[in-house]
């Protein structure tokens, strides 16, 4: 009886180490895509390097494809937070979010053409499948392409929107371009490809 309950207890421990080492992952990951998206905004000198090794960092640590995927998608949205928060604000502070940009530790980690990683503290990460680091850095414009969607987001029109409710009948009108209305004959399934 004790060890089964013992057995219980480490396999409850180990499952709570887990998802708490999961949690801290997205956590780790979310961060970097909201301090990648400030510095991106700001123009950091610096931000294609912290761009590298934010993405190295969420390829080497992911414990499985999945969570890979999903730290992707929580850096890509954290990443877009930060930067239109700075453009919300009106580059409020660049200079100094500039200055600790391109002071901060993770530049001096070393990354290896395997993918493996030594963190300023001396700790090594290896990916779970070695890859080509080389193609982390990518010579591309990302500020341009974020102030494009940003501007395109400004230009967006509203449409009209009327609620009446004072009648038997309900009647609710949405116009957005005036799409065409879908018929319960044309709803059919819905397929994820």
């Amino acid at each position: 009886m004790k060890k089964t309950i013992l057995i219980i207890t480490a396999a409850l421990l180990l499952s709570v180490s887990a998802r708490a080492q999961t949690i801290g992952y997205i956590d780790e990951v979310k961060t970097l895509g909201y301090i990648a998206g400030q510095g991106m905004a700001c123009g950091a000198a610096k931000f294609r390097t912290f761009e590298m090794l934010a993405r190295a960092i969420l390829i080497t640590k992911a414990p499985s494809n999945k969570m890979q995927a999903k730290a992707m998608y929580a850096y890509n949205n954290a990443k877009a937070d930060g930067y239109f928060a700075k453009q919300a604000d009106g580059f409020f502070e660049c200079d100094d979010i500039n200055e600790r940009f391109n002071n901060q530790p993770i530049y001096q980690a070393t990354l290896y053409a395997d993918g493996s990683l030594k963190m300023p503290d001396g700790k090594i990460f290896t990916p779970r499948k070695p890859y080509d680091a080389t193609l982390l850095y990518q010579d591309r414009n990302d500020r341009l392409n974020a102030q494009k969607i940003y501007d395109r987001g400004k230009k967006a029109k509203v449409g009209k929107v009327t609620v009446q409710n004072d009648t038997a009948d309900t009647k609710a009108e949405t116009v957005y371009g005036k799409p065409p209305a879908p018929s319960e004959a044309a709803i059919r399934h819905i397929r994820r490809q």
